[in-house]
């Protein structure tokens, strides 16, 4: 895409994207894993769908200990997806659509097999060594503290050389945390980020955002609560205040300098933070020199806790305003409608609605993640198919494990639903009914698809839905059924009532109607406004001339 000019920038700040989980997402050459060349057939669809930005999972060679989060070249496509052509060809096509593309890259760590890690593993003394976090043992062997992994076990493992030191890693042992102390570590992601937008990526999905500096102490983290041999590794990394090991204030100066690099390009910044303190989230974003935007996590993350949802999404929404982007279903959560619905589908589907109407009235991008449009739950993955290192690596029923969102988007009815002509897919899922297909669902006007495209369509047609100045944003909390928050613009109003009985509607004066209704699918539109709303519902309300 051209230069933007200066009132064009910003863009991002109200736009929609859409997370294309790349190795689940459409086979083309029939080996079970999904391509670039899956991504540009489907590009139409994304477009048709009233998307503005296609985020794609890692497209990089890798081992693929942790499904592509372990890279071990940034310069180059994994043969398994593409090639460089297939990514430019990829990029050229979205342009042409007037989509925009965002790609991930991974500067937490990288994986084992990359060629810094094994320079620095083979000689000790050469300058590869300090590219990463080695610290010696303590007196009596053990590790140089008690950091502790996100995928179960410590943060730290034994140089495979023979040394005597530990290298840190927060993620498998496969990735090894960089040292972004080293002004050499620096320079080589400059030129990564220059060499992707040299072939026009328009932005960035940074992994791990807030990981890469740690406290030069390296001391222990506090302890918030006592760690049991049956907990799972959510709750062993949660057992622990990450005072040390993420969030550091010098990580701001890292981005502070990708941000003078992608400035040329009019590239964008999208930090996976992982910070819930609304205070030290803005931090990150606030006068837009560092990171452009950051995920707000939470919403994604959660159960159906109303209080605990509102508390984060008013939060982030006073603090950073439009440089939130965000999200209630990613990759490495459980869908939507099985998190939301305490057991029912159906109830997890009509909250989702109901929050991501919501959100999708408040400043900051939105994403979409694939298949969110077709409301689907959880895929079933077969016996024996787990893929997730959290389940893999970590016996036990903990609920950790991430297969169940990852697997293929169902295209068409019948064997695989059209994702790959192989037999046997990288993930091993049974296939989803007809009706969650897309082809199902495209030629139903009364399908969740369509009434998913209205809100988005709702959001382009009505710009002030999330642009316009906030008049007032309200949150009414009667009692523990009973919570509700208005977003008042000029033109817009949007009421979400969460709570578990109707609410009543104190609608300023004018004459206001109903734009969308998040529930029931296609409630009926263009309707004066009605004094309540229903339960566990959004509805979006626009000003009519009087």
């Amino acid at each position: 895409m051209k230069a933007l000019s200066a009132e064009d920038r910003g863009w991002w700040r109200h736009a929609i994207g859409y997370e294309i989980y790349l190795r689940s997402f459409l086979d083309t050459n029939g080996d079970g894993f999904g391509d670039l060349a899956g991504i540009t057939a489907k590009l139409d669809y994304l477009k048709w769908v009233g998307v503005d930005v296609i985020w794609i999972t890692p497209h990089y060679p890798t081992p693929d200990h942790d499904h592509g989060y372990d890279v071990a070249d940034y310069l180059a496509v994994d043969p398994r997806v593409g090639d460089l052509d297939a990514i430019e060809h990829l990029i050229e096509k979205a342009h042409a659509l007037g989509l925009r593309v965002f790609t991930d890259v991974v500067p937490n760590h990288t994986s084992n097999e990359h060629a810094w890690f094994k320079a620095s593993v083979a000689n000790p003394t050469g300058p590869y060594r300090d590219y990463y976090l080695w610290k010696d043992a303590k007196p009596d062997g053990s590790p140089p503290n008690n950091w502790v992994q996100h995928f179960g076990g410590p943060a730290w493992t034994l140089d495979p050389g023979g040394s005597g030191q530990y290298y840190c890693h927060l993620f498998l042992p496969e990735q090894p945390d960089l040292n972004w102390t080293n002004e050499a570590v620096r320079a080589e992601f400059d030129a990564i980020l220059r060499f992707w937008c040299d072939r026009g990526v328009d932005g960035f999905r940074i992994d791990v955002a807030a990981g890469l500096m740690k406290h030069p102490g390296f001391a222990d983290n506090p302890r918030i609560r006592e760690v049991r041999l049956e907990d799972g590794p959510a709750r062993i990394f949660n057992s622990f205040e990450h005072r040390y090991d993420l969030a550091q204030v010098s990580t701001v100066d890292v981005y502070r300098r990708w941000n003078k690099v992608v400035e040329p390009y009019d590239a964008v910044l999208l930090g996976e933070l992982g910070v819930w303190d609304p205070v030290q989230f803005a931090h990150f974003v606030e006068d837009g020199t560092a990171l452009h935007m950051s995920f707000a996590l939470e919403p994604g993350l959660t159960p159906w806790k109303v209080d605990r949802l509102l508390d984060c999404v008013l939060g982030m929404a006073e603090h950073a305003g439009s440089a939130v982007a965000w999200e209630i279903t990613n990759h490495d959560q459980h869908r939507a409608p099985s998190r939301l619905g305490d057991g029912d589908p159906i109830r997890g589907r009509r909250r989702a609605l109901a929050l991501t109407t919501l959100l999708v009235g408040l400043d900051g991008m939105f994403f979409v993640y694939q298949g969110e449009e077709l409301g689907l739950d959880d895929g079933r993955v077969t016996q024996g198919g787990l893929q997730d290192p959290i389940s893999v690596r970590n016996p036990g029923d903990h609920n950790d494990g991430r297969d169940g969102a990852r697997t293929p988007i169902p295209w068409t009815p019948g064997a695989r639903n059209g994702f790959t002509s192989a037999t046997t897919p990288w993930i091993d899922a049974f296939d989803r009914t007809d009706v969650e297909t897309v082809a199902v669902q495209e030629a139903d006007p009364a399908s969740h698809l369509h009434h998913y495209r209205a809100l988005l369509r709702l959001r382009r047609s009505w710009p002030g839905l999330a642009q316009d100045p906030l008049l007032a944003l309200k949150r009414e909390r009667v009692d523990a059924t009973h919570q509700v928050v208005t977003v008042l613009r000029a033109n817009t109003l949007v009421v979400a009532n969460l709570g578990l009985d109707e609410a009543e509607v104190a609608v300023p004066g004018g004459a206001w109607t109903v734009a969308f209704q998040s529930w029931p699918l296609h409630a009926p539109t263009g309707q004066p406004a009605a004094e309540t709303v229903p339960a566990e519902t959004t509805v979006v309300l626009v000003r009519t001339a009087d």
